[in-house]
C-alpha cells in the first residue's frame, strides 16, 4: 500500500487536487486528539494508493494545532511520499514549506499548480532548472482544471516505488552548516539518517517538542546549546531568526535563477479587491450578497421548487398516492394516518425544503470557492478584533453556515483558550442548514412579501456573536487580547464544478440522513403523542387538545408565554427542536395535519400559525429564540467534546438560552407595546429592564482591559 501525503499553503489547491485525485473515494474525520479535519482517500485509478490531505500550514514550525498535526503524521506515520503542492503564482512564499519538507528525508514531488494563471500574466518558470536546484521532480498542474493532476500522481507513485528515503541536501552557508554537522554527529544514533538533518535543524531552532522526544543527556543538551550559543554570538541574531534568513536567502536565489516575470502589474483580485475590501464598501457589499443568497434561496427561485416538493412531489404523489393504496388493501384508518400524516408527513415537511437548501449551500459553496469569503474573514477580523473577538472566530462560524457540529469543531484552530472558548459559544448563533426550514416557514407565512426577513436574521446572528464578544470580554472568565489571525488571500477564480457539487453534496447528505433517522423517529413519536391520551373511557386514540402532547406542551407553554408563543404546541415544536433544528417544522406538519404542505402559501398553515402567534411580533420573537438558544443535541455533543468539560459545556448552554431569552422578551413585549398590540404591563418592565441591563454590559468600561 502506498500513502500520498498531501501538503502545501493553505489556499494552494491542494484539496482540489485532493478531491480531483479521489473523486467521491474519501473519507472524512479527526486527527487523533485533536478535531482538525482529517481527509483521506483511494486513487481513482489505482485502489492500492491511499491519498492523505493534510492540513493547509506555511511552516512545519509547531505554532498552530494543523503544523502540529502535518508534523507529526510525517515524521511518525512515514508516509511513502510527498506531494508538495506550490502556488506558481506566490512561488517565493511557498517554497518556504517545501525546504522543510524536503527535509524531512521522505521522497518529495514538487505539483506547481496554477500554472494557467500564471501563463495568463505571461510568467515563466524553468522547470529543470528549478528541479536540479530543489533536488526533486517537478510537475505542472491546473487542478481546478483537472490538467496534469494524475501525472503528479503518477510522479509520485513511480518515486516511491524507487527509493523509501532521501538524503537532503544542504542548502545553509558553509559555516552554519558546520555547526549543524557537529549536532549530527552528537544525535547520529538517535534518529534515522534520512532525519538527521531535520533533528539537527529543529535542534538548532531549540525546537521544545523535539527537545522533549529525543532522550538527550544533559551532557548532550549542554554541549549542544553551546554549539547555537557560539553562532547566534557570531551571528547576531537568534538562532530561529538565523534559519529563516538563510531559508530566505536560498529561495531567492531559486526564484532568481528560476522565475522570469513579464512585468509587474496590478492582478485582476487586485483591482477587484479595491473595491470588494474598500474600507467603507465592504460591509455594504457583503451585506448586499447575503441579501441577495438569501432572497434567492428563500424568497424567490427557493419558493418555487419547495412549492412544487410539497405540493406535487410529496403531496400529490407520494402521500396521495400511499393513502389510496392502503385505502385499497383494506388497511386501518389509524396506520394510514400514522404514515401518511405522521412520518412522511413530518419527514417530508422537512424534506421540501432541501432545494433550497440546495440552492442555499450552492451559492455558498461559490462564495468560498471563488475566495470572497476569504476576503469576509479578513474585513471580520478588524470588526471582530475591536469587540474582543478575532478573525479566526469567523472560520468555524463560515463553517456553522452549512452545520454547527463541524463549526464548533473548527474552533480547535484557534490558539488562545479563552477566544476558543468564546468562539464555541457564540459559532451557533448563525443559522445553519437545518435552521433554514424554520426561517422560511415562519417568514414567508406570517411576513409574506418581506424580502428581507431571512438575512435579516443571518445578520441576527452576527448582531448575537459581537454583542456577546463585548459583553464576554469585559468578564475575567474571558478577558484579554484577541488571538492574532494571518491568511492567505487567493486569487479570485471560478470555482470548479465538481468541487461544488462535492461540497454541497456533503451538506444535503446530513441533512437527508438526519430527516431518515431522528425526524423519522421523532415524527411517529409526535404522532403518537398528539393522538392518544386519557379520556373517560381509558387510554387511546383522543383530539390533539386532548392528547399526551397537549398535557406535556401546557405544561411547558407558560414558560414560553411572556416571549408571546405559550401555546402548547408552538412549546412542543421549540422542545423538539434540541433533537435537531428542522424538527421545528415536522412537528407542525404532523401537529396541523397538514402533512406535507407546509409551505408558506399554505392557506390552513397560515390559519394556524395565525391563531398561534397574535401578530407578526410573537412570530419574530419564536424565530429569534430557536435561532439563538441552545442548538441541536449533536451540537450541544461537539460542545461537550470541545470544551472537555461538563462545567463550561454547561454555561455555553445556559448562556445561549437566556440570550436568546431575553432577546425574544425584548422583541415580543417592546414590538407589541409600541405597535399598540400589547398594554403597558409587567411585561413591558421586563423587557426594558433586560435591555437596560444588556445596553450596561455593553457599554460599561472594562477593567480587564490592560
Amino acid at each position: 500500500m502506498i500513502k500520498v501525503a498531501l501538503a502545501g499553503n493553505p489556499n494552494s489547491g491542494k484539496t482540489t487536487l485532493f478531491n480531483d485525485l479521489t473523486g467521491s473515494r474519501q473519507y472524512v474525520g479527526n486527527w487523533p486528539g485533536v478535531t482538525v479535519q482529517k481527509k483521506e482517500g483511494t486513487l481513482r485509478r489505482k485502489k492500492d494508493v491511499i491519498i492523505t490531505d493534510l492540513p493547509g500550514i506555511y511552516s512545519l514550525s509547531p505554532y498552530t494545532p494543523e503544523e502540529v498535526v502535518t508534523r507529526n503524521y510525517l515524521l511518525k506515520e512515514q508516509p511513502s511520499v510527498i506531494l508538495d503542492i506550490i502556488d506558481s503564482t506566490n512561488i517565493e512564499r511557498n517554497l518556504y514549506l517545501t525546504t522543510q519538507l524536503i527535509e524531512t528525508g521522505i521522497p518529495a514531488v514538487g505539483v506547481l499548480n496554477m500554472m494557467d494563471l500564471l501563463e495568463k500574466r505571461g510568467d515563466t518558470i524553468d522547470i529543470k532548472k528549478l528541479s536540479q536546484l530543489l533536488k526533486c521532480e517537478i510537475v505542472e498542474t491546473s487542478a481546478l482544471k483537472s490538467k496534469g493532476s494524475f501525472e503528479a500522481a503518477d510522479k509520485a507513485i513511480e518515486l516511491a516505488k524507487k527509493q523509501k528515503t532521501t538524503i537532503p541536501q544542504k542548502i545553509f552557508a558553509d559555516s552554519l552548516e558546520a555547526e549543524l554537522l557537529k549536532i549530527q554527529q552528537i544525535i547520529g544514533d538517535m534518529v534515522g539518517q534520512h532525519q538527521l538533518r531535520w533533528y539537527s535543524i529543529k535542534l538548532f531552532e531549540r525546537d521544545k517538542r523535539i527537545l522533549g522526544e529525543l532522550a538527550l543527556s544533559d551532557n548532550q543538551k549542554k554541549v549542544i546549546e553551546g554549539i547555537i550559543k557560539n553562532y547566534e554570538k557570531k551571528a547576531g541574531d537568534d538562532s530561529e531568526s538565523i534559519i529563516i534568513n538563510e531559508r530566505y536567502e536560498f529561495i531567492g536565489k531559486v526564484v532568481k535563477e528560476c522565475v522570469v516575470k513579464k512585468n509587474v502589474f496590478e492582478s485582476t483580485s487586485d483591482k477587484i479587491d479595491k473595491v470588494l475590501t474598500d474600507r467603507w464598501l465592504a460591509l455594504p457589499i457583503f451585506a448586499l450578497i447575503i441579501f441577495v443568497v438569501y432572497y434567492v434561496s428563500v424568497s424567490s427561485l427557493g419558493t418555487i421548487v419547495t412549492g412544487w416538493t410539497n405540493d406535487v412531489l410529496f403531496g400529490k404523489y407520494i402521500m396521495g398516492n400511499l393513502s389510496v393504496w392502503f385505502d385499497s388493501i383494506g388497511a386501518t384508518a389509524w396506520i394510514n394516518d400514522l404514515v401518511v400524516n405522521g412520518i412522511i408527513g413530518g419527514v417530508g415537511a422537512v424534506l421540501g425544503f432541501v432545494p433550497q437548501m440546495f440552492i442555499l449551500f450552492l451559492l455558498l459553496s461559490i462564495l468560498e470557492d471563488c475566495g470572497y469569503m476569504s476576503r469576509i474573514a479578513f474585513i471580520m477580523d478588524k470588526i471582530f478584533r475591536k469587540f474582543g473577538l478575532s478573525g479566526k472566530s469567523f472560520i468555524p462560524m463560515l463553517i456553522s453556515s452549512g452545520c454547527g457540529v463541524p463549526g464548533i469543531m473548527a474552533s480547535k484552530t484557534i490558539e488562545n483558550e479563552k477566544d476558543r472558548r468564546m468562539t464555541i459559544i457564540t459559532t451557533t448563533f448563525i443559522p445553519c442548514g437545518a435552521k433554514l426550514p424554520v426561517i422560511a416557514l415562519i417568514g414567508g407565512a406570517m411576513f409574506p412579501g418581506v424580502v428581507w426577513m431571512a438575512p435579516a436574521v443571518y445578520f441576527i446572528g452576527i448582531a448575537a456573536v459581537v454583542v456577546s464578544g463585548i459583553m464576554l470580554k469585559k468578564t475575567r472568565l474571558f478577558a484579554g487580547d484577541p488571538s492574532p489571525f494571518v491568511l492567505e488571500l487567493p486569487a479570485y477564480h471560478v470555482p470548479s464544478p465538481r468541487n461544488l457539487f462535492m461540497h454541497v453534496w456533503e451538506r444535503e447528505k446530513a441533512f437527508i440522513i438526519k430527516a431518515g433517522t431522528v425526524i423519522f423517529v421523532a415524527s411517529g413519536l409526535i404522532w403518537f403523542l398528539s393522538g392518544f391520551g386519557f379520556a373517560d373511557s381509558g387510554f387511546g386514540m383522543v383530539g390533539a387538545e386532548s392528547s399526551l402532547l397537549a398535557d406535556i406542551g401546557n405544561i411547558i407553554a407558560p414558560i414560553f408565554a411572556p416571549l408571546g408563543f405559550g401555546n402548547w404546541k408552538a412549546a412542543v415544536a421549540t422542545v423538539s427542536g434540541l433533537l435537531a433544528k428542522e424538527n421545528i417544522v415536522a412537528t407542525f406538519g404532523v401537529l396541523f395535519g397538514l402533512g406535507s404542505d407546509v409551505a408558506e402559501d399554505n392557506s390552513g398553515l397560515l390559519q394556524e400559525l395565525q391563531s398561534m402567534f397574535s401578530f407578526g411580533g410573537a412570530a419574530m420573537a419564536f424565530l429569534v429564540f430557536n435561532m439563538l438558544c441552545a442548538p441541536c443535541f449533536a451540537a450541544i455533543g461537539a460542545i461537550k467534546r470541545e470544551m472537555a468539560s461538563a462545567k463550561w459545556t454547561a454555561f455555553a448552554i445556559g448562556y445561549q438560552t437566556i440570550l436568546a431569552y431575553a432577546a425574544a422578551l425584548v422583541v415580543y413585549q417592546l414590538s407589541g407595546w409600541l405597535g399598540g398590540h400589547l398594554s403597558f404591563g409587567i411585561g413591558t418592565v421586563a423587557a426594558i429592564t433586560v435591555l437596560v441591563i444588556m445596553l450596561y454590559m455593553l457599554f460599561r468600561s472594562n477593567k480587564y482591559k490592560v
